[in-house]
């Protein structure tokens, strides 16, 4: 019996399908980063809880809710930092397992941004759910990130310390180099100068260097019984000089409050010192919002339909319109030179929108994202023009790279993307980047990777943010390898080079996942499609919270 032909479909039916295919599998992928962050949310289960409670304290994510304005979120960044820390080849893997701390989710530390009496703040929690709130290498960077967008925006910093400092076993990689721990009070101190407010509340122990987030804080406060704070705890002054002393005699809230003067309000509970915290609050100066906002219009797609949109492989071809008018307010966007260079000047899409009111400039990878020179060029014109414009800029990061070979080199490519990469530098407006697919190579430059100091920087599960792809890197290392083998009268072993070639694509693909390089604190988070506009909205709302600055040029080769 002839075996039955399959039935034929139409092109509208096979797109419709792989529509529905991108939207179930960008569900799973929402379920499973949900699901990655309650690790963080729950540290250390039940347990830390019930050990929290037997102290009179409540876990610090209660604390944070309790301090921030009813009714409002709090916009959380580097969650990721600290997953399976023990795995990476950087800031010390091999000495997080030898301590058995190879996993940390979080971090270490709770940092974003929150309400509270109307004015955003940064916020910083010790996970005191883990290794006692203590800072490892993976803890400071984090720690430090949450600085720098706190002094960048002008957000009043409030800090929730209860930390046993330093881990001491980590200290090679913690104590003595900038960024390190004393970069915390450094930063601090820097804050300070400019008027950017530093509080504390102080809910469990504050030992060494920690104590200067009490001693160096605008105002700080302490809770009787509960918050300590002294250079040297009871057995370190034991043993460098005899004294037998309690921890509340030493260096408790009554000692600090009432005699060496180092804490400035006495409370006798943690929310106790919520309160306070927001009575202090309420006195700080209004904070504006520097630039015209509009009523905000929903869109006319919703998120389901970006992630329609968005297909499965990450090397696929994309129309990045589907995914901004999912973004844009009333589903607008007005796109400059939208005809320039045909199938080269539309790798890269420009343009204005409004996202939630707010007037942005975009710049999004487009197809198959690769920048070739009229698409840079575009980019690097629409950069001068939003900087000028001192209009903030979002975005959208899914190129493999610039364009190679012969005939773009002697165009100038290197001259053109060298151009992108300077106005990306110079470009001195709020930047909010969101990586959507590939970000290889010096497309990561040119497109407002970390490097170049976004506000903020974000990926969806479709992100991969490494040097170039796997098969590309696999591609040059066989090359090399095959060159070394036969320059020494070898034969190539055809199996061990697949071998190769797969071993590589893997690794290249397991460093560039987002939960890889948001472990490392490579970006500010992963973004679940269903939040993509509501988060991006807020970044930009938080980053104009200080005037947009003029931007400066340099030496631009146009």
């Amino acid at each position: 019996m002839a075996e039955e032909k399959k039935a034929r479909i139409s092109r509208a039916e096979r797109l419709e399908k792989e529509r529905e295919e991108n939207l179930n599998h960008w569900e799973a992928q929402d379920e499973v980063l949900l699901k990655h962050r309650q690790e963080a949310y729950d540290i250390g289960g039940a347990d830390q809880v019930a050990r929290l409670a037997k102290q009179n304290k409540k876990p610090m994510r209660e604390l944070v809710k309790m301090l921030i304005d009813p009714g409002t979120e709090f916009f959380e960044v580097g969650i990721d930092a600290g997953f399976e820390i023990g795995k990476k080849r950087l800031y010390g893997g091999d000495v997080y397992r030898e301590e058995k701390r190879e996993h940390i989710p979080g971090g270490g530390v709770i940092t974003g941004v929150g309400v509270v009496q109307g004015q955003d703040c940064m916020i910083f929690a010790n996970e005191n759910r883990f290794a006692a709130g203590s800072y490892f290498p993976i803890t400071l960077k984090k720690h430090m990130r949450a600085q720098a967008i706190a002094e960048q925006c002008g957000l009043t910093c409030i800090y929730i310390a209860d930390s046993g400092g330093l881990n001491l076993p980590l200290q090679v990689g913690a104590f003595a180099d900038d960024g390190h721990f004393g970069s915390m009070f450094y930063n601090m101190c820097r804050m300070s100068a400019k008027g950017i407010k530093q509080y504390t509340l102080s809910t469990g122990g504050n030992t060494a260097g920690g104590a200067y987030i009490v001693y160096l804080a605008s105002e700080s406060v302490m809770i009787e019984k509960l918050a300590y704070a002294f250079l040297a705890g009871p057995p370190m002054v034991k043993a460098a000089i005899g004294e037998t002393v309690s921890m509340e005699d030493l260096g408790g809230a009554y000692v600090h409050t009432q005699h060496s003067g180092g804490c400035d309000h006495f409370v006798r509970s943690q929310e106790e010192g919520i309160t306070k915290l927001r009575e202090i609050m309420a006195f700080e100066p209004r904070q504006k919002l520097y630039i015209d906002r509009r009523e905000t219009r929903e869109p006319k797609f919703d998120f389901q339909e970006m992630m329609r949109c968005t297909p499965v492989d990450t090397y696929h071809y994309i129309n990045i319109k589907d995914t901004i008018k999912c973004l844009a307010d009333d589903s607008y966007f007005h796109e400059y030179k939208s005809t320039y260079g045909p199938g080269r000047g539309d790798s890269i899409v420009c343009g204005k929108m409004w996202l939630k009111g707010i007037p942005i400039g975009v710049i999004a990878s487009n197809a198959s994202g690769v920048i070739y020179i009229e698409a840079a060029r575009k980019a690097t014109e629409w950069m001068i023009r939003c900087g000028n414009s001192k209009l903030p800029v979002l975005f959208l990061q899914g190129s493999p790279g610039y364009m190679v070979g012969k005939a773009e080199e002697w165009g100038g490519i290197g001259k053109y993307g060298a151009d992108m990469v300077r106005a990306c530098t110079c470009l001195d407006v709020p930047k909010v980047t969101y990586v959507i697919g590939p970000d290889h190579g010096a497309a990561n430059y040119g497109m407002c990777g970390r490097a170049f100091k976004p506000r903020f920087a974000f990926t969806t599960m479709r992100g991969r943010t490494t040097v170039m792809s796997g098969n590309t890197a696999g591609f040059i290392l066989e090359t090399l390898r095959r060159k070394n083998i036969e320059a020494k009268g070898g034969a190539v072993n055809e199996e061990d080079m697949a071998a190769f070639r797969q071993k590589m694509r893997e690794r290249y693909d397991e460093e560039g996942h987002p939960f890889y390089t948001g472990s490392l604190l490579f970006h500010d988070g992963v973004i679940a499609f269903s939040e993509a506009r509501d988060k991006l909205a807020r970044a930009f709302e938080i980053a104009l919270r200080v005037p947009v600055k003029e931007s400066i040029w340099g030496d631009l080769k146009v």
